[in-house]
């Protein structure tokens, strides 16, 4: 018998699954391609943690397989002798991520782990906050942040705040592939565990001391003050764990006429107001625009569910709502940041800044002009998170700016080691703020920019490969790119190679190679011969290879026609 076969017998026979949960199974006996889909593997547990479609089977989330690798988690802790100092858990508004977080939490507290359960959904970077807080040795959120309604997750954390390292990851899923499912899970009762002191509840007296941290990266804290009476916000947490934190912080600050979007405002998993809760896409801002254009704001501010991620839509110099892009608001939050530092004559001593590879190359030119560091690191914010600790470690008289990456994520301050849209938002406002006592809105302002520093493009393209043969194709189609790349892309000649995976740079004109000098990353760069830069990355959670386009030149119709070609022959050659 196939062994997806064996796995869905596996899973009809036990007498762990409910009736509800059989009759699910049941109902796919006559339909091999869903048993298959559903069993041929496992979800895979890598440093972004598990991600998935919420569904019985093993390629799936649900209560077992969250329950599994929360046991792979607990024999990592047990084996590291480091049970006596807990894990902190905290969940999103997703269906289902409040029972997952109790089982999380069930599981280490059979296995003598402590652990600290917030009593309602929270934000990804107060969770980031608590186990530092708590000097907890690890962390869990369930979370699938702007996935579709049918996924959930499962991130892990380490005792500095940041997502699992590399190491630490492999061997929580070394320990899941050793572990029946079924035979070799502990359990306890989740209220019984609660009555024993074995699982802690954590309330609003986390969110106070999580919250003035956050009040503590105001640059300027008049700037919002100043003009309060006229600066009018509109916010929406579509449907999310920022409805109460980020209204809450935006008061704290100043703010005195903030305008909620009241249908988003609703916690609901299904995200009945938009198709994919992601403030990247503009549609999710429609109904905000529209109390924008009825209330005079500017500005329109989303949060994704789990509040780690923040978009902006402002007015454009003929009143219509436009897109700040990820990259377009770390060049102004930092340039923002860096500009009120100066003029307050309060800048700390040896300023430096953290981006990713595929983040836009205007902020080394906003770094280069004001002496402070600029670090590039991989996609993914363990990595800014990295730095910052590299640097504690060092003893080194540094102090830690700010940190971005081009999917809508900032962080300032080190309170946190995952980004944070609750202080982003605030710094956000605070932004607008200075720009509206000068008479310029964000829109004005990213102009002012590209005026001071040249023009630059940034956008991404995603090829998804759907289907159980999805990992071979993207695996192919990466090889084909690392060993058989093409000699030009859209007419333009490619002058340099980077290979992460061997950490290696290439330059095609001297046929020299240097070290990118970063751990190694299934990652692959092609550098155009009018310095445009093209980045090629499988996704750790999706499956898609995204495409990443740094552009620069004179004009945004020459950018803009380099980009159609580069498109036209990625898509082409894919």
């Amino acid at each position: 018998m196939d062994f997806y076969k064996e796995q869905y017998q596996k899973w009809l026979n036990s007498d762990l699954l409910s009736h509800d949960e059989k009759q699910e199974l049941i109902s796919l006996s006559n339909n091999e391609d869903l048993i298959k889909e559903r069993f041929y593997t496992s979800l895979e547990f890598g440093t972004a943690g598990l991600r998935g479609k919420m569904r019985m089977g093993t390629n799936a989330m649900n209560k077992f397989t969250v329950a599994q690798a929360t046991q792979g988690l607990a024999n990592l802790i047990i084996k590291e002798n480091r049970a006596a100092d807990g894990v902190a858990i905290a969940y999103d508004s997703r269906n289902n991520s409040e029972l997952f977080a109790k089982v999380s939490a069930s599981v280490l507290a059979a296995n003598g782990i402590k652990a600290y359960i917030f009593d309602e959904l929270r934000p990804t970077p107060e969770l980031s906050f608590a186990l530092r807080h708590l000097n907890c040795v690890a962390g869990i959120n369930i979370t699938a942040s702007h996935n579709p309604k049918e996924y959930n997750g499962y991130k892990a954390y380490w005792e500095d705040g940041a997502q699992l390292p590399p190491e630490h990851a492999k061997t929580v899923s070394a320990e899941i592939e050793k572990i029946d499912i079924f035979a070799d899970v502990k359990h306890t009762d989740f209220d019984k565990a609660v009555s024993e002191g074995k699982i802690l509840i954590l309330d609003q007296e986390m969110d106070e001391a999580y919250l003035s941290e956050v009040m503590k990266q105001l640059v300027n804290p008049n700037a919002i003050k100043n003009v309060a009476n006229d600066l009018h916000i509109v916010y929406s947490p579509l449907h999310g764990t920022g409805y109460r934190l980020i209204p809450d912080i935006l008061a704290r600050c100043g703010v005195e006429h903030l305008y909620v979007v009241p249908e988003q405002m609703e916690i609901n998993g299904d995200f009945p107001t938009v198709e994919k809760p992601n403030p990247e896409y503009p549609e999710v801002f429609e109904l905000g625009v529209e109390i924008a254009n009825s209330v005079g704001s500017t500005l329109v501010i989303a949060t994704d569910p789990d509040a780690d991620r923040v978009g902006v839509v402002t007015k454009n110099n003929v009143g219509e709502f436009v897109t700040i892009s990820g990259n377009q608001m770390g060049a102004l939050l930092i340039d923002y940041i860096i500009t009120a530092y100066e003029e307050t004559g309060t800048m700390p001593n040896n300023p430096y800044v953290v981006k990713t590879i595929v983040s836009t190359e205007l902020v080394a030119k906003i770094c280069e002009a004001h002496n402070v560091k600029l670090h590039n690191v991989l996609t993914g914010f363990k990595f800014i998170g990295e730095v910052i600790k590299n640097y504690e470690q060092s003893g080194a008289d540094a102090t830690y700016l700010f940190g971005f990456e081009e999917s809508y994520g900032y962080l300032k301050g080190t309170y946190a080691r995952d980004k944070d849209a609750v202080v982003a938002t605030m710094l956000i406002c605070e932004m607008t703020a200075f720009y509206h006592a000068k008479g310029m809105t964000l829109f004005d302002a990213l102009n002012g920019l590209y005026e001071k520093y040249g023009q630059y493009l940034e956008t991404n393209q995603e090829v998804y490969m759907d289907g159980i043969d999805g990992k071979e194709r993207m695996a192919s189609l990466m090889n084909v790119l690392r060993n058989n790349a093409p000699e030009s892309i859209g007419g333009k000649r490619i002058i340099e190679v980077g290979d992460y995976l061997t950490a290696t740079i290439t330059n095609k004109l001297t046929s020299t190679v240097s070290s990118t000098n970063l751990p190694s990353s299934n990652v692959i760069s092609f550098k155009m011969e009018n310095n445009d830069v093209i980045i090629a990355r499988p996704s750790g959670t999706e499956p898609k290879i995204k495409f990443y386009y740094l552009l620069t030149g004179k004009s945004k119709e020459e950018m803009t026609a380099n980009l159609e070609s580069y498109k036209s022959f990625i898509s082409s050659f894919v």
